[in-house]
């Protein structure tokens, strides 16, 4: 059987480099600010000036109308600037490592599932952290690792290989284990994961191999392999969430009841069901600039090379 051809290198890209440049430089200089400071600059910096430019406002604006389609004009142009606010935030937030964590744990985890993940804790049971880009996604396994929590998060190289090291070290600044969507990643992660570790995943991206669930009242595609691994390996399915305070700098640390096991499907509804219970609470605190509803006539076609999968970038 002859050999799979190797990928090539794709050599310099200027516009990948040029956005790296960028990148570290805003990071850079915003973290020479004070926390308190860096922060809401960095939210405004990605609302007023990158989501322009990126296109952000208009994916606001063209999910909002698919799914919230009576909302006033007023609040949709709020949402255009309240979401990459958040977008922001998180990010500079995220580099900004122990400040961050600190924060992250300076309220108690909240909510009727965090009995059963002490539960699991001692009995060295495995747990799958599932949630969304809501909030930050981050604080949860910031705060659960803070707290001795053996919590390890599965992450998405990033398509700009110039800037993908540099993010993986910010995100490793705030815990490890991180694996790595590869072979080798899953692999490792399922040995972590049968070993008795907590894993966080984010599950509210668009997947074409996987079901046509209900999100937000309309069909998105979305992965099954979170309930999988949990059935597969016993492994008790937790949604969590950090929800933003009204200050913009801190959190609410929320661990809902886990999942009871049934069928992949009906679990992962249900997981669906819980972040879209928050969103329609919270709705400027969630990612709307993905992809999240493309429409597929079945969950079986051959992938989309730029589909937005199952973990996103990396999480809880």
């Amino acid at each position: 059987m002859p050999n799979k051809p190797k990928k090539k290198d794709p050599g310099f890209q200027p516009v990948h480099w040029l956005q790296d440049r960028f990148l570290r430089g805003l990071l850079g200089g915003l973290l020479l600010l004070p926390y308190e400071r860096r922060v809401p600059l960095c939210g405004w910096v990605t609302a007023h000036v990158i989501a322009p430019l990126a296109g952000y406002r208009a994916r606001v604006r063209e999910n909002l109308a698919l799914v919230l389609p009576g909302l006033p004009e007023a609040e949709v142009r709020r949402m255009e600037i309240a979401v990459p606010d958040n977008v922001g935030r998180s990010v500079i937030e995220i580099y900004s490592g122990l400040e961050f964590i600190a924060r992250a744990l300076a309220e108690p985890l909240r909510g009727p599932g965090v009995a059963a993940l002490e539960e699991a804790k001692a009995a060295h049971r495995p747990v799958l952290l599932i949630t969304g880009h809501f909030g930050n996604y981050d604080a949860v396994r910031g705060s659960l690792i803070a707290r001795g929590y053996p919590v390890g998060g599965l992450y998405r190289p990033m398509k700009n290989r110039y800037f993908n090291d540099h993010y993986v070290r910010a995100i490793s600044r705030i815990g490890t284990p991180l694996f790595s969507r590869s072979k080798r990643g899953l692999g490792g992660m399922v040995k972590f994961l049968r070993g008795g570790g907590m894993v966080g995943m984010v599950i509210d991206q668009h997947m074409n191999r996987g079901a046509r669930l209900r999100f937000m009242g309309v069909d998105a595609m979305t992965a099954l392999s979170a309930a999988e691994m949990a059935l597969k390996y016993d492994a008790l399915l937790i949604p969590t969430y950090a929800i933003r305070r009204p200050d913009g700098l801190s959190f609410d640390i929320l661990v809902e009841a886990p999942v009871p096991h049934t069928d992949a499907v009906t679990m992962t509804q249900a997981l669906n069901d819980s972040l879209e219970a928050l969103v329609r609470l919270h709705p400027d605190q969630w990612f709307w600039i993905h992809r999240r509803w493309k429409a597929k006539p079945q969950a079986t076609e051959e992938p989309d090379p730029d589909e937005e999968d199952d973990v996103g970038r990396e999480g809880p």
